[in-house]
């Protein structure tokens, strides 16, 4: 099918970390592309200028009806939210207002708009507090904060909907996103972002003065928290290839976690920028933060069943050369102004 035969995806929150590169994943398959960004965390950058971009908000029902309308619009894939697991604490009524309250007028519209197809930004943290180390979906999802509550909670409602409108959904259940475009095309460029290597990153290239590893006594080879992290750049082609499944499914929703299921500890994570940078990072231990599992892994048995998905970018020094080169360009984006 013709790029001009296919009908348009909508993404939101297009102008974000993962939301960006989904752009860029989705193009590359020859999809036809809108983005809505209301631009509070994401950047217009990030989006290709040849992309149609409106900056505006996801629970506004007119415009959503609008782009439907004027692009032919076929697919939601919805990034849009919000997600330090922290501030989801301290004000949890923003965060179901952000990502519930928000998600579900969004898809109020989609079905109001007769699109058929509808991919979630979820996560692992809907599963809180997993008593196994590798993940599964079959795991029951028991959330220990707002952050991870607002997600199932749209998960629900898509369920939900799924079954009393023709529309079907895929539910993505991330782990550790992190690296950037191997092209640096884009990559996170967040103020004050809390993932390890983005914080890592910006130790190496003078930015911080040291990187805080919270918790050395957790029960891993080396006392410190593992995660299974996973290359933006393949979790992006995971979206692609989840929607083309609907699209030749529509009778079904997936919920499948994005993973590759095998984890690094910090420490080890801290060890790999010191050689791909070619730094000696200041370490500063501190104690457990709360809610903090000591070992988090995915079990990606379910995603690698259902959809024809092979990771490109699974090595952990890869995952960190590209981020850095991402972060080295955001410095020169951001000196020119």
């Amino acid at each position: 099918m013709e790029q001009a035969d296919r009908p348009s995806i909508l993404v939101t929150g297009g102008a974000g970390y993962i939301g960006s590169h989904a752009v860029l994943a989705l193009r590359e398959a020859g999809w036809p592309v809108t983005v809505i960004d209301n631009l509070s965390t994401g950047f217009r950058f990030a989006v290709p200028e040849d992309v149609a971009f409106y900056e505006g908000d996801i629970a506004d029902s007119a415009l959503i009806a609008e782009i439907a309308a004027r692009h032919h619009t076929r697919a939601v894939m919805h990034f849009a939210g919000s997600i330090v697991v922290p501030e989801s604490v301290a004000d949890p009524l923003a965060y179901y207002h952000n990502n519930t309250a928000k998600s579900r007028t969004l898809i109020e519209a989609s079905v109001k708009a007769g699109i058929a197809h509808f991919i979630f930004s979820s996560t692992a943290a809907v599963y809180g507090m997993p008593s196994v180390a590798a993940v599964s979906e079959d795991i029951s999802a028991a959330p220990i904060n707002p952050y991870g509550w607002s997600k199932l909670m749209t998960e629900q409602m898509l369920a939900d909907t799924a079954k009393a409108h023709p529309i079907n959904f895929g539910a993505l259940r991330y782990f550790n996103v992190a690296g950037a475009d191997p092209q640096a095309r884009t990559g996170q460029s967040t103020d004050g972002a809390t993932h390890l290597i983005k914080v890592a990153l910006e130790a190496a290239l003078g930015k911080r003065d040291a990187v805080s590893v919270f918790g050395r006594d957790y029960d891993t080879p080396d006392g410190t928290g593992v995660r299974d992290y996973i290359h933006v750049s393949d979790l992006a082609d995971a979206h692609v290839l989840t929607l083309e499944a609907l699209m030749a499914r529509p009778d079904r929703s997936l919920t499948m976690n994005c993973g590759y299921g095998r984890g690094f500890s910090v420490l080890e994570v801290l060890d790999a920028v010191d050689r791909v940078a070619g730094v000696s990072l200041e370490r500063q231990f501190a104690d457990r933060r709360a809610g903090d599992p000591g070992k988090l892994i995915c079990d990606p048995s379910q995603i690698r069943s259902q959809l024809p998905w092979t990771p490109r970018h699974d090595d952990l020094d890869t995952i960190i050369a590209h981020a850095l080169q991402w972060e080295e360009r955001l410095t020169q984006i951001r000196a020119s102004g």
